[in-house]
């Protein structure tokens, strides 16, 4: 279909401002732009597992959101869409519910890529019709920076701290985008915010209007985390898509699809040295990290072009 940005960008909001998201975090903008993916004409019930989001967002009796809100546990945001979606049914079967509803579920990647993969995973398994949103920040930063299995490999976390006998996590990232592509999914994305609207907008949309259960992953930087100024969120986006570190891909129906390739592919250095998580890779000894992290990013990025032909 013909996708008019602009439209887009004046519907109204369906996710306000003067939620208590920390200046710079990605997360509202992820809400602003998830939400304006729903036609005006159809409802939505928001299932938000525990994480910054869900108690900046909603502390009772305030809440940034317009549309039905369900705060789930850390750990079964999907189960609980699964059980909205199947009340959804069984009201539409009888007669009693004529609108559209969209069920979509959030949460970052502690309650996704880890405490929420079981229940995830098994409603992806079942077939329910709803689409998942990770916002991705790489750790668990509701509760203190610890390292998830999202964190990237050298990053510093308050439980893999650099020192002299560590240079960080030492382990690669899990690769949740292409795990749930495993599960059948008719529609997987990649994508990010900052300097890619359209790229999340275009693909927000075919997610949530794709029958079935779909998944988008939007990596999503927080200043307090990955240590960076709130104005640097624009550029630190720009350079995660750059350095394909954070590649812009869909899956459909099993087919890949590329949506963005970088002119002038840059090295990683360009998107770590904007981050206080990892400078103690630039200190004097600690060079190899850096040519770690760049054949890793290589190697995923060669992969990923031979599947998108």
């Amino acid at each position: 279909m013909a996708y008019n940005l602009k439209e887009e960008m004046s519907k109204k909001e369906r996710f306000e401002a003067g939620h208590r998201l920390c200046a710079g975090c990605g997360a509202g903008i992820v809400c602003r732009a998830m939400m304006r993916a729903v036609d005006p004409e159809d409802q939505a019930v928001i299932c938000n597992a525990t994480s910054c989001l869900e108690v900046s967002s909603f502390q009772y009796p305030f809440t940034a959101w317009h549309d039905s809100y369900i705060h789930s546990a850390f750990e079964n945001a999907s189960a609980t869409a699964s059980g909205v979606e199947a009340a959804y049914k069984v009201m539409k079967r009888k007669g009693k519910l004529d609108k559209n509803v969209k069920i979509l579920a959030i949460g970052g990647d502690g309650g996704t890529y880890d405490i929420g993969f079981q229940s995830l995973s098994g409603a992806m398994e079942r077939g329910h019709d709803f689409t998942y949103f990770c916002y991705d920040n790489e750790a668990y930063m509701n509760t203190g920076t610890q390292r998830s299995s999202a964190t990237p490999r050298f990053a510093s976390a308050t439980t893999t701290p650099p020192g002299t006998e560590s240079v960080g996590k030492k382990q690669n990232q899990k690769d949740l985008t292409q795990i749930i592509v495993a599960h059948g999914s008719p529609y997987v994305a990649q994508t990010t915010m900052i300097g890619n609207f359209k790229d999340f907008h275009e693909k927000a949309h075919k997610a949530i209007y794709t029958e079935g259960p779909t998944f988008v992953n939007v990596l999503c930087p927080c200043p307090r985390g990955w240590q960076y100024p709130a104005e640097m969120l624009p550029e630190i986006c720009k350079m995660a898509v750059e350095t394909c570190i954070w590649p812009l891909y869909e899956v459909e129906e099993g087919e890949y699809h590329l949506t963005y390739k970088p002119k002038n592919k840059l090295p990683v250095e360009e998107f770590m040295k904007l981050q206080g998580r990892f400078k103690h890779c630039f200190q004097p000894g600690n060079e190899w990290t850096i040519e770690e992290a760049q054949k890793y990013v290589d190697k995923k990025w060669e992969e990923l072009l031979e599947k998108c032909n």
